[in-house]
């Protein structure tokens, strides 16, 4: 079984949620960043969305999959690091972050948040 991090996540100074990241080469490169604070919008009425730009994250095991609801993604083309709150059945080219398993649909309510990333203790 593969090593899992515990982080925490706080939407808008407000909502704690609580992430286990996989091992891979993004999680250790948004690990090593942490504490970090970036914003995300609301995209497509499934995602919270955060754009590095191409190129802007490291990848080792990008490929097209499926996601679950509570997802934390990384996608490469944009460079998007993405939180899937709703499916709609889309494969898409995805490199594994992690898995929120908190309720997550509040953020079909928002446009944007200021979302905070550090290491649980």
């Amino acid at each position: 079984m593969s090593k899992k991090t515990l982080v925490e996540i706080s939407v808008n100074d407000d909502v704690k949620l609580t992430a286990q990241f996989e091992d891979n080469a993004t999680t250790r490169e948004l690990i090593s960043r942490m504490p970090f604070t970036i914003n995300m919008d609301n995209l497509y009425s499934r995602e919270m969305c955060h754009r590095y730009g191409h190129g802007g994250l490291p990848i080792d095991d990008a490929q097209d999959r499926g996601y679950q609801v509570g997802d934390i993604s990384y996608w490469p083309p944009m460079g998007s690091l993405v939180f899937l709150y709703k499916q709609n059945g889309e494969i898409f080219e995805q490199q594994p972050v992690g898995h929120i398993d908190n309720d997550i649909s509040f953020f079909s309510r928002l446009g944007s948040a200021r979302v905070t990333f550090r290491l649980k203790n």
